[in-house]
């Protein structure tokens, strides 16, 4: 399967929220979401489309494929995993950790993002 864009993986895990939130995914939810234009949100899904992470026909709702569902479940669990060091581990207020949690989830390794879920994991304890 094709590499996917920092936009692409934002895409997919957009689709996947909406869907754990709402049952159902249109484009108008992910335009919203993400604060883009529906334009934007139908070129985006077009081409991920083309790589085989969602089904979109042109009406009805979005639906994602096993393999993207595997994708955006990888970005979010990243996506909570460096939220959570930057609020609970570093004091950063949640609104920025959010921020700052989605530009980082796109360039860490797997590596690195395994043995973080294992630090905060030992946090617990």
């Amino acid at each position: 399967m094709a590499s996917l864009y920092k936009s692409g993986e934002d895409y997919l895990e957009a689709v996947l929220f909406i869907e754990q939130q709402k049952g159902r995914v249109r484009s108008v939810d992910i335009a919203k979401h993400l604060g883009v234009s529906k334009p934007s949100v139908n070129k985006a899904l077009s081409i991920l489309q083309e790589m085989g992470y969602v089904n979109k026909p042109d009406y009805g709702d979005v639906t994602i494929t096993d393999e993207g569902r595997k994708k955006a479940q990888t970005v979010a669990l990243k996506h909570k995993a460096l939220t959570r060091l930057l609020t609970d581990v570093l004091g950063v207020a949640p609104e920025i950790a959010d921020k700052d949690a989605c530009k980082i989830e796109h360039d860490i390794s797997e590596e690195t993002t395994k043995k973080l879920i294992e630090y905060l994991n030992k946090l617990e304890v």
